[in-house]
Parts: structure tokens; C-alpha cells; sequence
């Protein structure tokens, strides 16, 4: 299990969006609840995350209930955008997609995660995860330098891995979680100071 470098969050939201690498946010839970015993730790997954990972297994992991990332049918007291964007200090959003990434950069609020991303001060760590000829692409490009462009974000550079379309290392998934979080302690320190 990789190590856990220091980490200054104590009230951490993971959103999860629907690439491949959402099949592994058990295995990071897991390794956040051993690494740092008191982090508080809650999770949002998208529609298209569940494809690759179920709410009961997050659920198992973290002790709470895990919403999908909609807008309630029912009334509800309460506004989900603002306790996401209000109760913690660290967003993660871990993987994260080419559409999720578009629709953060261009601003979009249409779901209450992607709201609350808009409006929070919290700390913002993306971990992008993309398609083959995805990184090379202007849309990619001028989002991801939008958002490197906002003080609270940090963007960990995707790691080459194995497209399950091609079977060419052509695929980028989400850089590891570890690296995502060191990447974050040092924009932490920089504006500490």
C-alpha cells in the first residue's frame, strides 16, 4: 500500500465521476481511513460513477449513506450544494472525466457537486482520467488551463496507463492519490505563508 504523505485536510469531500478508475475508490477509501484515521471523509458519486463502483461498497467503507450526485426528487430540508460546498475544507475529485472536467471549467452548476464546486472556498484537488488523444486536444487544453487559472484548484497530471478500447498505453488514468494529495499540501503551504 502506497505511504501516506502528510495531509492537512480534517473534513474531506470525494466526488467520484464515471471513468474506470472509480473500480479502485474502494481501495483509496480504504487507504484514506488508514492513513489518516482522522480525516472525516464523505462521498458523492455521479450517475456515470456507478457504473464502475456501487454506493453499498463505498458505503461499507466510509460508514455513511454515499448520494448521487442529482438533484433530490422529493423534498428535502436542506440544500445539498450548499453542505458540500459549506462542510469541508478539501474537495477531491477523484477520477475525474473529460465531460466532468469540461463542465467544471465552463462554469456549469447543473447538478448540486458541480454547484458547490463553483461556490466553495475549500481546496480543490482534480485528478483527471482521459480517453486516448484526449490530453492533445484544444477543449482539453483550454480547460485544463482554466482551471489551473483558479487559486483554489490544483490539477494532478494524468499517468499513462493501458486503454481498455486499444490495448495501446495511448489512455491516461488519474494520477495516484497519493501524488493528488502531496500536490495539494504544497498549494496548502504556499498560501499559508
Amino acid at each position: 500500500m502506497t505511504s501516506a504523505p502528510p495531509f492537512g485536510a480534517e473534513r474531506l469531500l470525494v466526488l467520484a465521476t464515471g471513468s474506470l478508475g472509480a473500480a479502485f475508490l474502494p481501495y483509496w477509501l480504504n487507504w484514506l481511513r488508514h492513513g489518516y484515521p482522522r480525516l472525516e471523509v464523505r462521498v458523492v458519486l455521479t450517475r456515470s460513477a456507478e457504473r464502475f463502483v456501487t454506493r453499498q461498497s463505498v458505503a461499507a467503507i466510509t460508514g455513511r449513506d454515499v448520494p448521487l450526485d442529482v438533484w433530490p426528487q422529493d423534498p428535502e430540508p436542506g440544500s445539498p450544494h450548499v453542505e458540500y460546498a459549506s462542510w469541508p475544507d478539501t474537495v477531491l475529485v477523484y477520477p475525474a472525466t473529460y465531460h466532468f472536467l469540461s463542465r467544471f471549467a465552463g462554469g456549469c452548476g447543473d447538478t448540486p457537486a458541480l454547484l458547490a464546486l463553483q461556490c466553495t472556498s475549500a481546496l480543490i484537488g482534480i485528478a483527471p482520467a482521459l480517453p486516448p488523444g484526449a490530453a492533445g486536444s484544444y477543449a482539453y487544453r483550454r480547460n485544463l488551463a482554466a482551471l489551473k487559472d483558479r487559486p483554489n484548484v490544483v490539477v494532478a497530471d494524468p499517468v499513462p496507463t493501458l486503454s481498455t478500447h486499444t490495448r495501446e498505453r495511448d489512455a491516461l488514468a488519474a494520477a495516484p492519490l497519493s501524488t493528488l494529495i502531496e500536490q495539494l499540501e504544497r498549494r496548502r503551504e504556499r498560501e499559508e505563508r
